[in-house]
């Protein structure tokens, strides 16, 4: 029988019960060379950090294989990496060290979207899972209360045969102040989420398991790896304000934003410019909503000015000063926060039901709107697509902001035709560059390549792509294009 934490209440100590306490190292030891292990970890945090170290330590002939829902920290992206004991990876990477042994092939890598990789891997024969590794601030007997990020551990934890839980003592217990854990029911039987209000909370602030699962506890001390956001460029700003230009517009057009808007970032040193530069945006009366996979340092600004009305996500993508901002005052931002599931934070009907605006950042974009957001001229990885899929196909109102242009205006981030497509072109509804805005709503191939030219290209590159799009228009095609010529731009 599983016992949930005293009253399904405030937990006051780290550990309940009697459970196992383990090394590290034998926890590693007891992991078979070949294992499938899946692990917790969204947005850098949350992740395991003493036995993966301990595996890149282990000195035995390692073929892991190692599913997360979303990127993870140096000592899984960068230490087990060069130690050689990863095989095959899903879902997400993000190091130079693991975009390295991805793109030379040492690491078979498959990407997937967030919000499905836990039914993928519950369900659906993704892999075969051996063991859930998994970041905890308290543990007792079937229950442990997750630490900065939930991702898909819950069906993470279901779907493995054993598992071993980190007790993180540099994470606050007050964590668990933020958590709504909250377990879709097993397909076909599946009901829909209870969830009419981003702000409330259907779950519990504890992950359940099997304790026969239950291999050992960790006890550890080590710090997430957290982010670091350059300051916001000129760049950053004019496309701050463009975007704020057409919101401002679009509530003023649309009756499904005249009580509350509901907003969504990508993580990134530009997404969290625009989260800090929207606090100045006017939405009169509305109600400001964030509904998305990732909490970043501007949302903070936005909830200490009182510009934001509350906040859903499934992981904390924090700064050193963003964390300690956080940690100092828990209790005060749990009014406002919520961390669930990345299979409900990134869920495609509540995205629909809540009406999300989606702003994504990307790699490049091409005249006709398909967006590239993992590769480099179409071959070189450089991240995996992460929550940008399910928000790109499911909001109502789909953007792509990035600035126009690379080093210093000599590359294009607007081109003739992108060589990888994460997102097609019926997937994007805005356009945003620091030059202006593109809405292609409702426009035809042609007449989208045309805007998007003159709105958000470059002046440098502008003549040149309107010359190729002159050409290529004496074909008889519905998307015309000169292949070859469309690749001397990569």
């Amino acid at each position: 029988m599983t016992r949930a934490p005293p009253n399904d209440g405030p937990v006051e100590r780290r550990l309940y019960g009697d459970p196992p306490l383990v090394d590290a190292a034998d926890a590693a030891a007891d992991i078979a060379a070949d294992a499938t292990i899946l692990t917790s970890g969204f947005g850098s945090v949350g992740y395991p950090k003493a036995v993966p170290l301990a595996l890149a330590e282990d000195g035995r002939d390692l073929a892991l294989t190692i599913v997360h829902s979303g990127n993870v920290g140096e000592e899984i992206d960068v230490d087990l990496v060069e130690s050689g004991a990863i095989e095959r990876r899903f879902s997400y990477q993000f190091s130079s060290t693991a975009r390295a042994a991805t793109n030379r092939r040492e690491i078979a890598f498959s990407d997937r979207d967030a919000s499905s990789i836990g039914d993928e891997v519950q369900y659906g024969g993704l892999v075969d899972p051996d063991v859930a590794v998994v970041e905890a601030v308290a543990v007792g007997e079937g229950w442990f209360i997750p630490s900065t990020s939930i991702g898909q551990v819950p069906a993470f934890v279901d779907a493995a045969d054993s598992l071993v839980v980190e007790l993180n003592r540099t994470q606050p217990l007050e964590l668990q102040a933020l958590h709504d854990v909250y377990r879709p029911g097993k397909p076909p039987e599946r009901e829909p989420i209870p969830l009419t209000d981003p702000g409330a909370r259907i779950g519990t602030n504890h992950v359940s398991f099997d304790p026969e699962k239950l291999v050992g506890v960790v006890e550890t001390d080590i710090a997430d790896s957290t982010y670091t956001f350059r300051e916001p460029t000129d760049d950053d700003l004019a496309i701050a304000a463009n975007l704020g230009s057409f919101l401002a517009r679009e509530m003023e057009r649309s009756p499904v934003f005249d009580d509350a808007i509901h907003l969504q970032f990508g993580v990134g040193s530009l997404g969290n410019a625009l989260m800090g530069e929207l606090k100045e945006l006017d939405f009169g009366d509305r109600d400001v909503v964030y509904f998305g996979e990732l909490i970043q340092d501007g949302l903070f600004d936005m909830l200490d000015a009182g510009r934001l009305e509350c906040a859903s996500a499934t992981s904390m993508a924090l700064t050193d000063e963003g964390q300690e901002r956080l940690f100092d005052d828990i209790e005060r931002y749990a009014e406002d926060i919520v961390l669930r599931p990345a299979d409900i934070a990134n869920h495609p009907g509540l995205i629909d039901q809540f009406g999300v605006v989606g702003v994504n950042s990307a790699i490049e974009f091409d005249i006709y709107g398909n967006v590239n957001s993992t590769h480099v001229g179409g071959t070189r990885m450089i991240n995996g697509v992460g929550g940008s899929a399910d928000f790109n196909r499911n909001s109502l109102v789909t953007v792509c902001a990035l600035p126009s242009s690379l080093k210093g205006g000599d590359i294009s981030r607007v081109v003739p035709m992108t060589f990888h497509v994460d997102h097609t072109e019926h997937d994007i509804d805005i356009f945003v560059t620091e030059q202006g805005v593109a809405d292609v709503r409702g426009l035809s191939p042609v007449e989208r390549a045309e805007l998007i030219i003159e709105n958000c290209a470059h002046p440098s590159f502008a003549d040149d792509l309107q010359a190729y799009l002159d050409d290529v228009q004496e074909q008889d095609n519905h998307i015309p294009h000169d292949v070859e010529r469309a690749a001397t731009w990569q």
